[in-house]
Formats: structure tokens, sequence, C-alpha cells
């Protein structure tokens, strides 16, 4: 018979057995973050399926779907907050298949310029309308907490930027 996952309250006081005095306070709110996140995946996964396009290719070039000049992949990855690895990676992809251009960058030879093409913004205009659809359904149910919860999650990466700046 499968068991079911321990809570993470039960995780917290496992660690707390195996390692005394360890701070598992994190575990708390990372373990909510990593929830909703595994919730929102979920939610929207089936409109990728087929598509042309994955979620996090979407996220990347909605940025660059209404821009009204190129941009440089640094100022891209830190305005998504991901690693300028992680960004290059994804923009080689899209740029293989078509879905943007690099042209080289007159005032920095390091750094490409970026433009979404054509067929990348009919995708984007394509999936990301039913990407927010499928969002509007699963918040539905915050109602009149809506506001408390942008609050708290404005909150959180206020101090999480904070730590990643001088942490």
């Amino acid at each position: 018979m499968p068991t079911s996952p321990a809570s993470p309250a039960d995780v917290r006081a496992q660690w707390a057995a195996h390692h005394p005095g360890l701070d598992t306070s994190p575990m708390e709110v990372v373990s909510l973050l990593k929830r909703a996140t595994g919730l929102l995946d979920r939610a929207v996964e089936p409109l990728y399926a087929g598509a042309p396009l994955t979620a996090p290719e979407v996220d990347t070039l909605i940025p660059l779907r209404h821009a009204t000049e190129p941009v440089i992949a640094r100022s891209l990855a830190e305005r998504l907050g991901l690693s300028r690895a992680g960004v290059s990676k994804t923009l080689a992809k899209l740029e293989k298949r078509g879905f943007i251009t690099r042209t080289p960058n007159p005032a920095d030879r390091r750094a490409a310029l970026l433009t979404i093409t054509e067929s990348g913004a009919k995708a984007v205009d394509d999936l990301f309308p039913r990407q927010l659809a499928a969002e509007v359904d699963l918040l539905a149910g915050l109602g009149d907490d809506r506001d408390w919860v942008l609050r708290a999650l404005g909150r959180l990466v206020e101090t999480m930027e904070g730590q990643g700046r001088h942490g």
C-alpha cells in the first residue's frame, strides 16, 4: 500500500531530529511556493501540448513581443529573474526555430540585439491569451484575498531580490 507524502511539518520534524539546530523555517515558505508553481504549471500544461512553444519560451518572448526596440539578453534575463545562461539557451532554441532574430549590437559586440519575428509574435498572440484564461480560472477563488496575496508576494520578491544583491 503506497504511503502519502509527509506534510511539511513532518519533514521539518524529521530534519530537526537528524540535525538538531538546523533552521528549517524556510521550508514553510519554499514548499508552498513550489506547490503553487506546480499547480500553475499543471493548469497551463495542456495548452502547450503540440504547441510550437513551451510555456517558459512564451515567458521569454513576452517582453520582446511589445518591445519598441531590440533587447539584449542580459536585460531580458534580469527582467525575467532568470540566469543569463538559462535565457541564452532558450534564446538559441528560439532563434534556431525562427521565433527571434539576433543582430550585432554596434554599441557592444558581446551583446546581440534580440527582436521577435512575425512567427514568434503570432505564436505568442495565439498561446498567451489562452494561458491567461487558464490562470484566471485557477486564481478565481482568491476573491477579496487577491490584493492581500499580491502584497504578500510583492514583499516576498522584494526580500528575495534584496538578499540577492546584498547576501
